[in-house]
């Protein structure tokens, strides 16, 4: 067992390791990838729908602080006016939210396919281990994630400077214009920031997913000796499948000793094969051999037979084609039928039938 935990894992994962991970919830899954797809498209949706949403909420804001004389900020006025900027916030942003909503199953599924893991969702205790989990924020892994959230914070911020800096030249002229329309200057230019600096987060997703997949290949490896336990666990052990071979063999001869007693006949070699035939007329279309065997299997046959008075008429050609030919329960074939069907007669003359 020692030599089995010192192997090295070179073998690729078999499909029943696969489909045991992903019933543990363990697939390779980057978090970047949904991340991006998420703000990817919801910030299309706001692009596309810029203009609605703002005309949507000039409205509010009218609604909202125009009077026409100094309302009774009661209670109840607050209550109401903050339950219907709710409802008309969420009606606005629906789409974009229903957008994150779909995006975010769409690149899941996109990944790892559509999976149910409800072991995963199954507290455990390294979970709240402490001292597990202080581990594991100076493990390879946590320092791989820093160094990648270092990456694209910096890129966010060089993105963002360089768009910032091309609209330094138009923020003078912003002087003379109202506030609605440095209101929305203000939202494309945060737009277009958010936009441009997404699309080199494709890139970085796109090798996190490559990375998180070999990683994923790589814990999965098996050593060859596990690779053989598995085998022989889905094959069966060999030992286990010969004693259930011979269980059965055992159930189905006593099954055809039990059928001999009633055979009209037991054709023998005379003594290394024997083979018992029966035939009920109108219940059976041909008759059918009922046993059969050869060595201490034979000499069992022809005493049951002596025991039960059943005929034992030796004919070693017949014997030996039905044997070789006709398995037991099965009825005679067309070649044979002529021997058999003059055997059986000679049989019921013995018998006076």
């Amino acid at each position: 067992m020692a030599e089995d935990s010192m192997q090295e894992k070179t073998e690729p994962a078999t499909p029943k390791k696969r489909e045991k991970a992903r019933e543990d919830g363990d697939v390779a899954r980057s978090a970047e990838m949904p991340s991006v797809f998420v703000l990817l498209g919801s910030i299309t949706v706001l692009w596309m729908t810029a203009g609605l949403l703002s005309g949507k909420f000039e409205r509010l804001f009218l609604d909202t602080f125009w009077f026409d004389a100094v309302p009774e900020l009661t209670v109840k006025a607050v209550v109401d006016l903050c339950f219907e900027s709710g409802w008309f916030f969420l009606a606005v942003m629906a789409p974009v939210l229903v957008v994150v909503v779909v995006l975010g199953i769409f690149a899941n599924v996109v990944m790892v396919g559509f999976v149910i893991a409800p072991k995963a969702l199954m507290p455990k205790i390294d979970r709240i281990d402490p001292i597990k989990g202080f581990q594991n924020k100076f493990s390879l892994q946590a320092v791989g994630e820093l160094v990648k959230s270092l990456l694209k914070l910096t890129i966010i911020i060089y993105v963002a400077w360089l768009v910032v800096k091309g609209e330094l030249g138009l923020i003078p002229t912003l002087y003379d214009e109202s506030a609605l329309r440095i209101f929305l200057y203000m939202g494309r230019v945060a737009i277009k920031i958010f936009l441009v600096s997404t699309l080199p987060m494709v890139a970085v997703a796109l090798a996190d997913f490559v990375f998180q997949k070999w990683r994923f290949e790589e814990k999965l490896k098996m050593t060859r000796q596990e690779v053989k336990e598995e085998h022989k666990e889905m094959e069966g052990d060999p030992q286990v499948k010969s004693r259930i071979r011979n269980l059965q063999m055992e159930a189905s001869r006593k099954r055809m000793m039990h059928d001999v007693p009633n055979a009209d006949v037991v054709v023998t070699n005379p003594t290394h094969l024997a083979v018992a035939i029966s035939y009920k007329p109108g219940e059976m279309p041909a008759p059918k051999v009922v046993a059969k065997g050869a060595g201490k299997i034979a000499e069992r046959i022809r005493e049951i037979a002596r025991e039960n008075g059943v005929p034992l008429v030796e004919n070693r050609p017949l014997a030996r084609n039905l044997y070789k030919t006709v398995e037991v329960g099965r009825e005679i074939p067309d070649d044979l039928f002529q021997a058999v069907a003059e055997l059986l007669a000679y049989v019921y003359r013995l018998k006076g039938r």
